[in-house]
């Protein structure tokens, strides 16, 4: 079916044969009702298809006795106390991670066994199933549900679908549908993964807590990069996140729990930018640790633009990496290029822990990162770069590690200290001279910036602005030139022309001191007073002539702190605030 689809009833219709096509098994709600003779519940207030639940247990689990198995259908039926999120982030740690059932015998005592709830690398082995038209009573309250996906017969999707021509058809409308249902069918949600809202125009997915502006478009891949749409936006996301086997590792590998404070819990969901880019970063770096020559040891450069979450793809990908069977329980080390930059990182790392099978860890010296990486096993470091560049004197104590399951994440890839000169690539590679890099930009690398691609590779997914904005994930830039003319004092020139004699004076002068040289006079030049008088005018007028027409808030981006410091004093000398 292509095109705007106008009508509930031919929505839902189109949906159910999209989700047949990928082999799912669309069953009628009223047809498999309480009381029917296709029942699959008992009552209305059941949500779970305990039938299908108890056949996948014992098909995944075989080797197990019956008792212990209907006891693990009693438990997941059973949800535990607690807030609706906390009941969801205990059932997926079971869904994904498996439960614990107690054998009590009588001659050898209590038995311990891990039985699956899904079989994630068979997909096959599941039973998918979708229920149209599903009704559930609780608390006097009785609804009707669209569409709901059953996974072994746990419900883990559910659709609300709207007309766009009807009063309250838009997608907001749809979500606030969803909240009224959660208020008063919160057993239904405690299985949820993904939430879907659509209408005939537009589509979106989300999470049991995401916000409406949390919700956002899924579209399929186009080569490196994400863009382009078929007739339909539902169409789209129903054939990304419910194929089989992207369904199985969005639950896996994409959803993660974060305590957000005061009691509370956020569940986030990646993007479809996320899941794409951690994909190809995990075939990227299995391909990088197979090959030798030149392409030995570069997983490749993502590009993610500013606001489209990089941070949590980072943490997605570690999780995938701390995961993989292939890769052997690696080590994982993140590298920024300031403390504040890797006190940000680390916070987002520590609250997706749970995604990483442990917290992470911090290296606070070169000594304390050598160790950690000659520990046995797999774990998350974390460090700067600098811990990675060492006296010439010292240089003879080797690698710090030669492992060959080691892959290193590097935030901001393309800025100067990876320089491969006598920066981040020299010094890494003799830190580990078998590691795999992958590195992380919310900017384009340049055209002539050899060193970045040098040490880590070309690019192996992009997510750019005009993607962003598209999806609704960041708001549109819009750029207007305002010029400043940097000016040079005739009293300066004779002082910069001694200071560069000076600085040519010795040939063996390093790069690094020849760039700082540089960048201390271009300093000078564009923090000159006068220029900083000219733009502090310049911003106080442009800025309270726009909170004229609209209100907000201005942000100041200046070369060096000093500059900040000498804008900020002569803004409040001008307005006197």
């Amino acid at each position: 079916m292509h095109g705007p689809i106008f009508n509930e009833f031919m929505l839902e219709q189109a949906a159910l044969a999209w989700l047949e096509s990928l082999g799912y098994t669309i069953l009628s709600g009223p047809e498999i009702a309480p009381g029917e003779p296709g029942a699959e519940r008992e009552t209305y207030e059941q949500v779970v298809l305990a039938g299908r639940l108890r056949e996948a247990m014992q098909r995944l689990n075989p080797d197990v006795p019956a008792a212990m198995v209907e006891d693990a259908v009693r438990q997941l039926m059973r949800a535990d106390g607690g807030t609706l999120p906390e009941k969801n982030r205990n059932f997926h740690e079971r869904l994904t991670g498996g439960l614990t059932v107690q054998e009590v015998r009588r001659e050898r005592g209590a038995a311990f066994n891990q039985l699956r709830v899904v079989d994630f690398d068979h997909f096959e082995n599941n039973d998918f199933v979708v229920v149209n038209q599903f009704t559930v009573m609780e608390g006097g309250h009785r609804r009707r549900f669209d569409i709901v996906v059953f996974l072994n017969g746990l419900p883990v999707g559910v659709f609300e679908l709207k007309n766009p021509a009807a009063q309250g058809g838009s997608l907001l409308g749809a979500w606030q549908q969803l909240g009224t249902y959660k208020e008063q069918i919160p057993s239904l949600f405690v299985y949820n993964e993904v939430l879907v809202i659509a209408n005939g125009l537009s589509a979106r997915a989300g999470t049991l807590t995401a916000p409406y502006e949390r919700f956002f478009p899924w579209r399929a891949p186009r080569g490196g990069q994400d863009n382009g749409a078929p007739a339909s936006e539902l169409e789209e996301l129903v054939r990304g996140i419910f194929d089989k086997r992207n369904l199985l590792d969005l639950v896996r590998y994409f959803i993660v729990f974060e305590d957000a404070g005061g009691g509370r819990v956020q569940k986030k969901m990646s993007g479809y930018h996320q899941f794409y880019a951690v994909n190809a970063a995990m075939e990227s770096v299995l391909k990088a640790c197979k090959h030798g020559g030149e392409d030995k040891g570069k997983g490749g450069v993502i590009w993610h633009t500013q606001g489209s979450g990089k941070s949590l793809t980072m943490a997605f990908f570690a999780g995938r990496l701390c995961r993989s069977r292939e890769m052997d329980n690696p080590m994982v080390v993140v590298i920024t290029d300031r403390n504040d930059l890797d006190d940000q990182l680390f916070e987002v790392f520590s609250r997706c822990h749970e995604l990483l099978g442990q917290p992470p860890t911090r290296a606070e010296s070169r000594a304390q990162l050598r160790t950690l990486l000659a520990t046995i096993g797999g774990r998350v470091v974390f460090t700067t770069v600098q811990k990675f560049f060492q006296k010439e004197e010292n240089r003879q104590n080797g690698a710090l590690s030669e492992r060959e399951n080691v892959v290193v994440i590097a935030d901001e890839a393309h800025r100067s200290q990876y320089d491969f000169i006598d920066g981040f690539a020299r010094h890494m590679r003799d830190a580990l001279p078998n590691a795999t890099f992958v590195g992380f930009t919310g900017a384009p690398l340049e055209l002539d910036d050899r060193d970045t691609r040098q040490v880590f590779g070309d690019y192996i997914h992009i997510y750019d602005i005009e993607q962003a904005v598209r999806d609704g994930a960041t708001v549109p830039i819009y750029y207007e030139s305002r010029l400043a003319q940097l000016a040079l004092d005739e009293a300066e020139r004779p002082r910069l022309d001694e200071e560069f004699e000076e600085l040519t004076e010795e040939e063996e002068l390093s790069d690094r001191a020849r760039m700082a040289a540089r960048w201390t006079q271009l300093e000078r030049l564009a923090g000159a007073p006068k220029r900083i008088r000219e733009i502090a005018r310049d911003l106080i007028g442009h800025f309270e002539q726009r909170q004229q027409a609209i209100a907000g808030k201005a942000m100041m981006v200046c070369m060096s702190r000093k500059i900040c410091v000498e804008l900020y004093k002569e803004i409040v000398r001008l307005t006197g605030r």
